[in-house]
């Protein structure tokens, strides 16, 4: 396993759709061992396959105490009920807002071999899985927001950027 380096938005490929997954076998456990190994080091509960620079619809996510879950190819067919709450993301690190999700949702998917997964999911867990679903289509969670709010959380970003491109530039 490796740890991957995560992409800061607005760089590629966060903004693009990622394309379905076809071949299951060892690249696809090996990038997914390595995604649970980058989210878990990150202190994430999930993370998609584009916000490590790979344009695949793959995701990966663990609730607290629970076992780690890897959805290829999913889809949300049904959605219900709404909630705000705080989000934040790891490649907008130090950014957060409140979020509006669906609080019940119900998701196709394949697992990790193929095999293809049907399921609900409520409340934190509905909500990591749409805020990751959404990497797969080129979303992040502020493009949520409504316009007076995300205008005010980019502003905030672009600090929060900057700082993040001087270290860098120091580190080299």
């Amino acid at each position: 396993m490796a740890l991957m380096d995560i992409v800061i938005y607005p760089d590629a490929p966060l903004k693009e759709e990622a394309s379905q997954v076809v071949r299951f076998g060892g690249d696809l456990h090996r990038l997914v061992a390595d995604m649970l190994e980058t989210m878990e080091s990150s202190c994430g509960v999930g993370l998609a396959a584009p916000q490590v620079g790979v344009r695949q619809q793959v995701l990966v996510l663990c609730e607290p105490e629970g076992e780690p879950l890897c959805l290829v190819n999913p889809e949300i067919v049904e959605m219900d009920g709404k909630a705000y709450e705080e989000e934040g993301c790891l490649s907008l690190p130090d950014l957060y807002a409140p979020v509006p999700r669906a609080t019940h949702i119900r998701v196709r998917a394949q697992d990790i071999e193929g095999n293809m997964l049907d399921f609900e999911a409520h409340d934190f867990l509905a909500r990591v899985i749409q805020h990751e679903y959404d990497h797969l289509q080129g979303k992040l969670f502020i493009d949520r927001l409504d316009a007076l709010t995300r205008d005010a959380v980019i502003s905030e970003w672009e600090e929060i950027r900057a700082r993040i491109d001087a270290r860098v530039s120091l580190a080299d």
